[in-house]
């Protein structure tokens, strides 16, 4: 009996210690841990979004021809580098702030800037470094060298090749990507470009090449690929699936943008490209936004863009309006004929770095516990979102959506930015929110100038400058309960801005010729040389008759497009004539497309020999859209 009382208390005990370990391991009674709102990111596309800004590069026979989009008939001899140095160029990242960059190993006209073994049309066949060089080992290994991250885009699309939208082709791209991906080490991107099939030479056929987007390539090919070798690689396209083109080249996401995506409605060349801006608000996909711009107006170098390299101030408004809205900034760099970043480019891009880290040095809100009107336990108090670590987190109680968080300053303090982030991993929630400040005794909102809806992974917000001794943040509503990881606040003062020490190139250009259009109404015509962009001719016609009254020596056009956020008439393909009294062709002196002018509507030169005439006769032999009507934001024509 004495026996099994003391085996009953032994056993009795055990239990209470057990139970006692179990209440001091968990949280607090009765409150389980946040459960994740789908979508949710992979691990790999929070560490991704945490690279905020990384550099992009494009350099190849594009930056010899002086040309956005090569045909694909270009000689391999005119690539010859005189000074190239990749450590250059991830220096001039490093000090810019990226974490990273992505080498554009072949572009839309399949020259191949590593010695790839499937064609001959790459760095093998020209003159640098006779022949035995590769750019891309050159760039991975300075990456390697200096502490960033490579990365590489690689063109689904190749003017080059004749078997181009054949199954051969097929098989070729999938060869040269496992090129890249086992040859160079670690990337932690891989770029597929959204323009597929078109004009091209394809080995001299010359001809348009049409492909099923959705399919043609056999993606899902690539996915297993990339699964085998590179498994921590974001793949990006239009659609993803690992991150998204925010549907436009600008910079800039929508104010509200969410970090999903309708799984297999998005697909390179997808007709809505313009709702990419802010994501799926019903999505059931992760796929958050990068936002790909060029730090000039083009993507390849151009000497007459020296001057034209984006300010100071325009490349810190593309930040907060890229990585200040739920997005990733890819800032291009077209590398120049020497080899190297311009100079411009790189003090401009410097620059810009001091000029965001001075902007936002100070969080004044470093410490202070906020009060909060709900939370869901002390483990995951409001004190988590100033304790400066990204995985604690205040989280408000299951079906509490709405919420306030109010700090309160040790001062009246001044400030003019807020930064706030949601703790992704669990998902994106908040849909709308406020802020308010308590000034000169009372609470007033706080105008930031634009929606105040989505958060994610961090959203900034730019105001004007208040003194404030309570800063507070109304959660209004959310897809489910709140999880907020980080709140800062700043105060950027204008005395500040830093202005770079350069010394800018201006391009010399001859006088444009005056000319009249046919057929235009003169106050219509009078827009396509006001030199106001804003302003644009739009002519009811796919030809134009230019009249210079007098026989004129003509070397070259320059055609600026509607520059409207959603622009009119855009020419794709044009012939140039000298044309006759009546305005009949005569001579053909020009022909080709000005390359990439939907998603990049920039001023595009045209050369040619010199030609001596008084009428010019242009022909639209193909617009971007079906319009019916050409549009000119400026249009000139040089000796």
């Amino acid at each position: 009996m004495k026996k099994n009382k003391l085996t009953f208390w032994l056993l009795f005990s055990v239990c209470l210690l057990i139970g006692e370990s179990v209440i001091a391991s968990a949280p607090e009674k009765g409150i389980l841990p946040v459960q994740p709102l789908l979508p949710v990111p992979e691990k790999k596309q929070v560490d991704w979004q945490k690279m905020e800004t990384y550099a992009f590069v494009h350099f190849g026979l594009n930056t010899f021809n002086n040309q956005e989009w090569g045909y694909g008939d270009a000689d391999p001899k005119i690539f010859d580098p005189s000074n190239l140095d990749c450590e250059q160029w991830v220096q001039t990242f490093v000090k810019s702030g990226m974490t990273g960059v992505i080498l554009t190993a072949k572009h839309h006209d399949g020259f191949c800037l590593w010695p790839t073994q499937y064609t001959d049309y790459s760095i093998k066949q020209s003159p640098w470094k006779e022949g035995k060089g590769d750019l891309v080992r050159e760039l991975a290994d300075a990456c390697k060298k200096y502490g960033i991250k490579f990365a590489v885009y690689l063109s689904p699309w190749d003017r080059h090749q004749a078997f181009y939208g054949t199954p051969e082709y097929v098989e070729y791209f999938h060869n040269q990507l496992a090129e890249l991906m086992t040859n160079y080490g670690e990337v932690f991107e891989v770029w597929f470009d959204g323009a597929n099939g078109g004009d091209g030479w394809y080995g001299g056929a010359k001809d348009t090449r049409s492909i099923d987007r959705k399919n043609y390539y056999d993606y899902p090919r690539v996915y297993r690929l990339l699964d085998e070798v590179q498994p921590q690689a974001i793949v990006f396209s239009d659609g993803g699936p690992g991150c998204r083109w925010v549907g436009n080249e600008n910079g800039y996401a929508g104010a509200t943008n969410w970090s999903f995506l309708r799984k297999g409605e998005v697909y390179p060349g997808y007709a809505n490209y313009r709702e990419l801006q802010y994501g799926h608000a019903d999505g059931n996909q992760w796929v958050a936004a990068e936002c790909d711009v060029s730090i000039r107006p083009g993507w390849f170098y151009h000497p007459n863009e020296d001057d034209r390299v984006k300010t100071v101030e325009h490349l810190t408004d593309l930040y907060y309006k890229s990585v200040g809205r739920n997005a990733t900034l890819l800032l291009n760099f077209p590398v120049d004929r020497t080899g190297r970043i311009h100079p411009i480019d790189s003090t401009r891009a410097v620059t810009w770095h001091q000029q965001l880290v001075s902007e936002l040095k100070t969080n004044v809100l470093k410490g202070i516990v906020p009060q909060a009107t709900n939370s869901r336990s002390s483990e995951w108090s409001p004190a988590n979102v100033s304790d400066d670590n990204y995985d604690t987190y205040w989280a408000t109680a299951d079906g509490v959506t709405s919420a306030t968080l109010t700090f309160n300053l040790k001062r009246p303090t001044l400030l003019n930015r807020l930064l706030m982030q949601e703790y992704i991993p669990l998902g994106q929630r908040v849909k709308a929110f406020s802020i308010e400040a308590y000034s000169n005794g009372q609470w007033q909102t706080v105008n930031v100038g634009e929606e105040t809806t989505t958060i994610g992974y961090k959203r900034i917000l730019r105001f004007p400058t208040i003194e404030a001794s309570q800063l507070r943040i109304n959660f209004i509503d959310a897809r489910g309960p709140l999880t907020i990881n980080n709140i800062e606040a700043y105060y950027a003062a204008p005395d500040k801005k830093i202005e770079p020490k350069e010394r800018t190139t201006v391009v010399a250009r001859t006088p444009s010729i005056p000319y009249q259009m046919r057929g235009v109404n003169q106050a219509e015509a009078q827009k396509a040389t006001d030199n106001d962009p804003t302003t644009t001719c739009l002519i009811k016609n796919k030809k134009i008759v230019f009249d210079f009254k007098q026989s004129e020596t003509v070397s070259m056009l320059t055609y600026l497009p509607d520059q409207e956020e959603y622009p009119t008439g855009l020419i794709s393909s044009y012939e140039l004539y000298t044309a006759s009294k009546n305005g009949k062709p005569e001579k053909l002196i020009a022909k080709g497309e000005f390359s990439n002018i939907k998603n990049n509507p920039i001023a595009q030169e045209v050369h040619f020999a010199p030609v001596t005439a008084r009428y010019l006769l242009l022909k639209a032999t193909r617009m971007v859209a079906d319009d019916t009507r050409i549009g000119i934001a400026e249009w000139s024509f040089r000796k």
